[in-house]
């Protein structure tokens, strides 16, 4: 890897620090899905729609994820699936530095849901352990799901 994108890489882990986040969420399913839910990961960059210019020139370097004006007046750049989140992650966590916790656990989730057979009751736990964790450790404005109501949405008792 060349300096410019060494350069390029640290630039956007910063971002990232500084105006993005890491999120891990439990979705519903409509598809048929014999248990009706599905794990989401994201990255999401925030920036002032005036100044959006910045999301494209990531998304170019980066090659994957949408951009999306909000009525706010912010625009995001989100980036979803586990393989990207893992590819993505594992360039830009040498540069990280104040959302090292939650990429870690991003990262470390998005390896166990690459896994080509069905999820143990121990992965889900783990997952499950991970979205808590990083929901501790993002600053939130309204009241998350705790543990054990994660567990309970995928079945999994104490």
């Amino acid at each position: 890897m060349g300096s410019r994108s060494k350069i390029n890489l640290a630039y956007i882990a910063g971002f990232l620090d500084g105006d993005g986040s890491l999120m891990m969420q439990i979705k519903k399913r409509k598809d048929g899905n014999k248990s009706g839910k599905r794990f989401m990961l994201t990255i999401c960059f925030y920036q002032d729609s005036r100044h959006d210019k910045t999301l494209s020139w990531i998304r170019n370097l980066l090659g994957i994820g949408y951009i999306s004006k909000r009525n706010d007046g912010i625009t995001e750049l989100r980036i979803n699936g586990f393989k990207q989140i893992e590819k993505i992650l594992k360039n830009l966590l040498p540069f990280i530095k104040f959302k090292k916790i939650q990429a870690n656990l991003l990262f470390e989730s998005s390896k166990i849901l690459q896994k080509k057979h069905s999820l143990k009751n121990t992965d889900l736990r783990k997952l499950v352990n991970n979205i808590y964790r990083i929901q501790s450790e993002n600053y939130a404005t309204k009241k998350k799901k705790t543990k054990e109501e994660l567990f309970k949405i995928l079945d999994l008792t104490p």
